[in-house]
């Protein structure tokens, strides 16, 4: 399959996510078809264009699902790092939901932080945990997946209602 004739899709980490809204405005402009994947029901828009997809109550079910149906000319919005990082492997481009896009030069030392945080919890040290979700996060969030669905466009992928000729 040439990348022309591959559509864009969107695979969301759909659980703690708050960004859902802005994703199904984004995509409906473009045409593209979104997979809201969650441990346990959320509501989407009825459109086929929108599909929920439930996994079991494992906690890493939705970042295998995804992880094996994600392929270069997707997109994955994720807080998840392993996963982002998984995502990275097969070149699809990776967006948190404050707007920072992941990729192959950012991910190690991401991950290294998130590794040594962890380690931290572990040995009993109190962390901050992250920052509150800010106005400006959903504002970045929405520049970065247009930028990403532009530069894919751009690079010759195409939407799911209208492939490239």
């Amino acid at each position: 399959m040439s990348e022309g004739s591959k559509p864009i899709t969107i695979y969301v980490d759909a659980d703690a996510c708050p960004v859902k809204a802005e994703i199904y405005r984004v995509a409906e402009r473009y045409g593209i078809k979104v997979y809201i994947i969650s441990n346990s029901p959320i509501a989407v828009p009825r459109t086929p264009m929108i599909e929920r997809v439930v996994v079991s109550e494992d906690p890493d079910a939705a970042d295998h699902w995804i992880a094996e149906k994600v392929s270069r000319g997707d997109i994955v919005i994720t807080a998840d790092i392993p996963l982002a990082h998984r995502c990275l492997q097969v070149e699809a481009d990776v967006i948190s939901p404050t707007g920072r896009p992941l990729n192959e030069a950012s991910i190690g030392m991401t991950l290294a932080t998130r590794n040594l945080m962890q380690d931290l919890r572990s040995a009993g040290h109190t962390t901050s945990g992250p920052r509150p979700f800010l106005p400006r996060d959903r504002s970045n969030f929405l520049s970065a997946l247009d930028a990403a669905i532009v530069r894919l466009k751009r690079a010759g992928f195409g939407a799911a209602s209208t492939p490239s000729a």
